[in-house]
């Protein structure tokens, strides 16, 4: 049995994180999902052919291994840890499969931030009073830091605790506190190995299978991370829904940084006639808009906007237009009419739009003129 502290007592070759990257870390939100056991690769047999045909065993048993090893990393359990939003996410592979609420360090001894391993597992540690190592606390209620511990760096470790309240706020001397079935539920789903990221991200992005993109900004509790409108615009650019970010609506979230989730729209790769477009269609309320000046120019046809009729026309004929952040939109509904395309939701979710012919032929073709895109 190993006694525990859970005290910051180690200072040297900590990652502290002053200005930490602006990166997307996982939804804030709890999820319970059954995890399927994952079978491990069979042992590697050795054929018994002849020798003529070695060669071609050889690379069966590369792309067997290479697969091996692909599932492997595809179903490779590891821990994230996201201290703005008090957050820690199991994953397998890429793939989020348990989310609990947590809380971490004060501000003045802060959880440090970097890539760790879980080094030890322990059932019923014994607690020792960091100010008096001879005051010791065994398995039991009193035990602050509960019935499992998770060690990942030095003293620094995922635990439970005897103060269940105290979860999702800063709260410990640089430990991860979990309630107690939480942590009984993570202890089983994690070996000794298992990397453990923590970093510290107050603007997090989620992804939905549907490709509903949405967004959560939560407090700057340690002072590392400030945010801006161009960060948060820039940040959701990398998902294509930027456009649909409304300035105003950015600058209100980030004074509220309360963490409550944003929904923007969901977020389609656009393929005209065979061609995938830079930009996407969005989906928003059940309806699917374009990006009217990049369709035009994947068609080589000419566009005009006017804006104060909010008009688009084109040599085939006319939709009204929807200005989100300068850049003028149409709905899909109208890409018959304006460009005689037509189009469709794939399964893979790709909007797909190829060219139709119509009752009427351009009069004008050229380089798209005055817009947006």
């Amino acid at each position: 049995m190993m006694a525990l502290t859970c005290v910051l007592a180690l200072t040297a070759g900590a990652a502290w994180a002053d200005t930490p990257e602006l990166k997307t870390g996982p939804a804030p939100f709890a999820v319970k999902v059954e995890i399927k056991p994952t079978a491990a690769p069979q042992e590697e047999t050795k054929p018994a052919q002849p020798a003529v045909t070695a060669k071609k065993d050889t690379k069966s048993q590369t792309a067997a291994k290479e697969g091996q090893q692909a599932k492997a990393v595809e179903s490779e359990k590891k821990i994230g840890i996201n201290l703005a939003s008090r957050i820690l996410t199991l994953y397998e592979g890429d793939t989020k499969v348990r989310m609990y609420h947590v809380g971490v360090g004060k501000t003045s001894t802060p959880t440090p931030t970097g890539y760790y391993a879980v080094q030890y597992k322990e059932v019923n540690p014994t607690w020792v009073d960091p100010d008096d190592t001879s005051i010791q606390i065994g398995s039991g209620p009193d035990n602050p830091i509960g019935y499992r511990w998770i060690g990942f760096y030095g003293n620094y470790g995922i635990h439970g605790t005897n103060h269940p309240e105290s979860i999702g706020g800063y709260v410990s001397n640089g430990c991860v506190r979990m309630k107690e079935a939480d942590v009984e539920d993570l202890y089983q789903y994690v070996s000794v190995g298992t990397p453990v990221t923590v970093y510290y991200d107050r603007l997090v992005i989620d992804v939905d299978p549907d490709h509903t993109v949405s967004y959560y900004i939560y407090p700057d509790g340690y002072g590392w991370q400030s945010l801006s409108i161009a960060q948060v615009k820039k940040a959701l650019a990398g998902y294509g829904v930027e456009d649909f970010a409304d300035f105003q609506e950015i600058s209100d979230k980030i004074n509220a940084s309360d963490g409550n989730v944003t929904y923007i729209a969901k977020a389609y790769d656009l393929v005209v006639n065979g061609h995938k477009l830079a930009k996407r269609a969005l989906g928003k309320n059940g309806q699917i808009y374009l990006p009217s000046v990049a369709v035009a120019t994947a068609l080589n046809l000419d566009l005009q906007w006017n804006s104060q009729q909010g008009i688009l026309t084109s040599p085939y004929g006319i939709a009204p237009g929807y200005v989100k952040s300068d850049v003028v939109y149409m709905n899909a509904v109208d890409a018959y009419s304006l460009f005689h395309l037509k189009g469709e939701l794939t399964p893979d979710y790709v909007y797909n739009m190829y060219s139709v012919k119509g009752n009427s032929t351009p009069t004008v073709v050229i380089s798209p003129g005055s817009g947006n895109d």
